[in-house]
């Protein structure tokens, strides 16, 4: 009898062990990292990292990090947070904006990057999911050459997507408050992403996501915001009161379409070029660190596909190294990332990354990623007649994106205002100003902030949002 039990035993047992084989083979989709090499100790904050197919058989595999809230994660609000670009890693925001991480160095010296904690994350009192999108961005990915193009839409969707399943994924936050958040390029793509994920609600898609908000730094909102550059540079003192008045007279304010006709204008603005070609453009008080000249189209998208490109000029001034030129910090997250310890520790797949792995990737442009259109005032109109929250706010420093374009386009709304323009202050200090509409918007400026204010000016936009985020006034 017994030698018969044993290999039935046997047979019914072998398919289990070559399944529970093949299940154990597959990569996983999610993983909780306590270390992270070049941070001194375990994180003092819950870090995941993991991957969510979208698409067409899920060809398409978007890369991410999970920060819990350091306060009350159950209850306290959750951030998706998307960097702009296009093409612009999340690890932006987790070590340079609004996470929890920064480097502890200003020059790469060979070895590993230093990681430090920082005290002004947005983790503190708040969970945030950094999403690296679209496709070819960071750590995401394709399976084929088919899945690896898509257009600005397309990658919407694809966002969308990936909400619903990591919510399925983690059930324990769809009761959370949820917000959408990013700044530069993000400006274009997440009124959709918030307008697609307030339609399912309507439609009754589930999981229901507790839908609350939005929040954009220094947005790109519509193709005329190039022309809010001189009247900036203006009244920065960079140009003449002579030039800018003939500027106007001559070009009637429009200077993205000059008539080649029109010598006046054309004098004038190559005149204002010249003036203003030394000029750190994201950041007009800090030091110029080169210029993309090889680039194909001189018109960029956002301020960090100019200052992020793979081969930037260093320069140094005063012992100030330039913020994002190749020796200085950027270089680090380029080491840092490139590292195979660093992969391995994050869960990075073998295999999946094609080339070195880049803070901002511009060659997606035209490739890869195909803009379909420029303007995102529609969508901020529809949403606000819904009634979500949003915080508009801007570095006031950026010549890219300049305060003056975003607050035209939010007066175009044409909303009521219930607290007008004032200072809002930290410590009894000038932090920035502020105003409030009758659509829950509320706009605020960042005192001596540049392109991703969080980044040149991370105490006073950690305030700013901490308060705007609890409901409070600025």
């Amino acid at each position: 009898m017994s030698g018969f039990r044993l290999p039935l035993l046997f047979h019914l047992l072998l398919p289990l062990t070559l399944f529970l084989q093949y299940v154990q083979s597959l990569p996983q989709n999610s993983s909780t990292v306590e270390f992270l090499p070049g941070f001194d100790g375990p994180l003092p904050f819950y870090l995941e990292t993991g991957y969510i197919g979208v698409g067409k058989s899920e060809e398409v595999q978007l890369f991410y990090y999970f920060v819990k809230s350091e306060s009350n994660p159950k209850k306290d609000p959750l951030l998706l947070w998307l960097t702009g670009g296009p093409g612009c890693s999340s690890f932006t925001g987790v070590a340079y904006e609004v996470g929890p991480l920064a480097f502890g160095q200003k020059a790469y010296n060979g070895s590993l990057p230093i990681l430090v904690s920082t005290p002004y994350s947005w983790t503190k009192f708040a969970s945030i999911l950094f999403l690296e999108q679209p496709v070819n961005t960071g750590f995401s990915y394709a399976t084929t050459s088919a899945a690896s193009k898509c257009t600005d839409l397309q990658a919407c969707d694809q966002v969308y997507e990936f909400l619903l399943k990591w919510f399925n994924n983690h059930p324990e936050f769809i009761s959370n408050p949820f917000y959408v958040s990013g700044d530069s390029y993000s400006g274009i793509t997440v009124p959709v992403i918030v307008q697609l994920i307030s339609d399912g609600i309507e439609a009754g898609k589930k999981p229901l996501i507790n839908l609350k908000g939005y929040s954009l730094g220094n947005p790109l909102t519509f193709p005329e915001e190039s022309n809010y550059q001189i009247p900036f540079c203006h009244g920065m003192g960079l140009i003449s009161n002579e030039l800018y008045e003939s500027l106007k007279e001559t070009c009637k304010g429009d200077c993205r379409n000059i008539d080649p006709t029109n010598k006046l204008c054309l004098e004038n603005f190559k005149m204002f070029k010249k003036l203003v070609s030394s000029i750190n453009d994201q950041q007009i008080l800090e030091p110029f660190c080169g210029t993309d000249s090889e680039s194909p189209n001189p018109r960029q998208l956002s301020g960090e596909r100019r200052s992020l490109e793979e081969d930037f000029i260093f320069l140094k001034h005063d012992d100030f190294i330039c913020r994002e030129s190749r020796v200085a910090t950027r270089k680090l997250s380029n080491h840092w990332a490139n590292d195979p310890s660093v992969q391995e520790a994050l869960h990075v797949r073998k295999g999946t990354i094609r080339r070195a792995w880049a803070r901002c990737r511009q060659s997606i442009m035209g490739t890869t990623y195909r803009v379909t259109f420029m303007n995102s005032i529609p969508y901020h109109v529809n949403l606000s007649s819904k009634g979500y929250r949003s915080l508009i706010y801007s570095g006031d420093h950026d010549m890219v994106v300049p305060f003056q374009s975003t607050q035209a386009w939010i007066k175009y709304l044409n909303y009521s205002i219930i607290d007008d323009w004032r200072p809002w202050t930290i410590d009894g200090q000038v932090a920035g100003y502020t105003r409030s509409f009758s659509n829950h918007m509320t706009y605020a400026t960042v005192k001596g902030g540049g392109h991703t204010a969080p980044e040149y000016k991370r105490e006073e936009s950690f305030h700013m949002f901490k308060r705007w985020i609890a409901q409070q006034p600025l």
